[in-house]
C-alpha cells in the first residue's frame, strides 16, 4: 500500500463511506408492492437479507423491484450472480411491465419519502465502520472530495448530522449528469495536479477511468467491503491498475 497521501482523494459515498442498503430494500420493497399487488405487504423472511448480498447485481435502479421478484419466484443466489441483468427482462415481461414504469415506482417512492418524512430516509443510512473518522482525517489532511451518484443535498445532510463537514463544492452528486472519469478530469485540472486517489466500491466505475488515457496518473482503488461480488474483487487483484483495499487498511493509512 502507498507510504503517503495524494495531493487530491475522491470518495465514492455510497458502498465506500456510507451503507445504504436497508434503504434500497426499503424502497424496493415498497415499490414492489406497488407494482406487483402481492396479498401479504410484509416481505418474507431473509429476503433483505438475500437483497443485500445480491445488491452489486444491479446496474439501474429499475432493476431492483425486478430482483426481488426473482428471489421470490425462487431464482438462486447463484443464477443471479451470472444470469443478471440479462434475467431481469424476462421477468419485466411476464409482469407487463416496462423499465420507465419500475423506475417511476422506485424514484415516486423514494421522493414521497423525503418529502414527506426526510428525517426517516436519513435515518436508514448507516456510515461503515470508522468511515466517519477516516473521512474528517482526510479532510484535515489533504483536498478530498466526495465523487457520487447520489444527490449532492442528501450527502451534505447525512455528513452534517453526523458532525462531519466537508465544504458544499467539495461534494459532487448526480445533479452534475456526467460520467466519473469527467469529474476526477476537471479536478486534477482544477487543482493542477496528477496526484489522485479514487475509491470506488463498483468495478465498471474504476475500469470506465481506466480506459481514459489522460487518467492514467489516478490510483484506482476498489473498496471490498461495498457493493461488489467475489469476481469483480478477483477481476481487480489481477488488474496492475486497481488495488483491492480493505476497510482496514485504509483505516491504517488515517491512524
Amino acid at each position: 500500500m502507498p507510504d503517503s497521501l495524494p495531493e487530491l482523494l475522491a470518495f465514492d459515498f455510497d458502498g465506500v463511506i456510507c451503507d445504504g442498503l436497508v434503504e434500497y430494500f426499503q424502497t424496493s420493497w415498497q415499490a414492489y408492492c406497488q407494482l406487483y399487488k402481492p396479498e401479504v405487504t410484509g416481505p418474507p423472511t431473509g429476503l433483505a437479507e438475500r437483497f443485500y448480498k445480491l445488491r452489486p447485481v444491479i446496474e439501474t435502479g429499475w432493476e431492483m423491484p425486478i430482483l426481488l421478484q426473482a428471489l421470490i419466484a425462487g431464482e438462486t443466489d447463484e443464477a443471479i450472480i451470472a444470469g443478471w441483468p440479462a434475467m431481469a427482462n424476462p421477468y419485466l415481461n411476464d409482469a407487463g411491465l416496462t423499465p420507465e414504469q419500475t423506475v417511476k415506482a422506485v424514484d415516486g417512492t423514494r421522493d414521497q419519502w423525503i418529502s414527506n418524512r426526510l428525517d426517516s430516509w436519513l435515518d436508514l443510512h448507516r456510515f461503515y465502520p470508522h468511515m466517519l473518522t477516516v473521512l474528517s482525517s482526510a479532510i484535515s489532511l489533504t483536498t478530498t472530495y466526495i465523487v457520487s451518484t447520489k444527490e449532492g443535498r442528501f450527502i451534505r445532510q447525512l455528513l452534517e448530522k453526523n458532525d462531519v463537514h466537508l465544504p458544499s463544492d467539495r461534494i459532487i452528486g448526480k445533479e452534475i449528469k456526467q460520467p466519473k472519469y469527467e469529474t476526477l478530469r476537471q479536478l486534477m485540472a482544477k487543482h493542477k495536479t496528477l496526484s489522485v486517489w479514487f475509491i470506488e466500491d463498483r468495478l465498471k466505475a474504476l475500469t470506465a477511468v481506466k480506459q481514459q488515457s489522460d487518467l492514467a496518473d489516478v490510483k484506482l482503488f476498489l473498496a471490498d467491503w461495498g457493493y461488489n461480488l467475489k469476481p469483480e474483487r478477483e477481476t481487480a487483484q489481477q488488474d496492475d491498475r486497481i488495488d483491492l483495499l480493505s476497510l482496514g487498511q485504509l483505516v491504517q493509512m488515517f491512524e
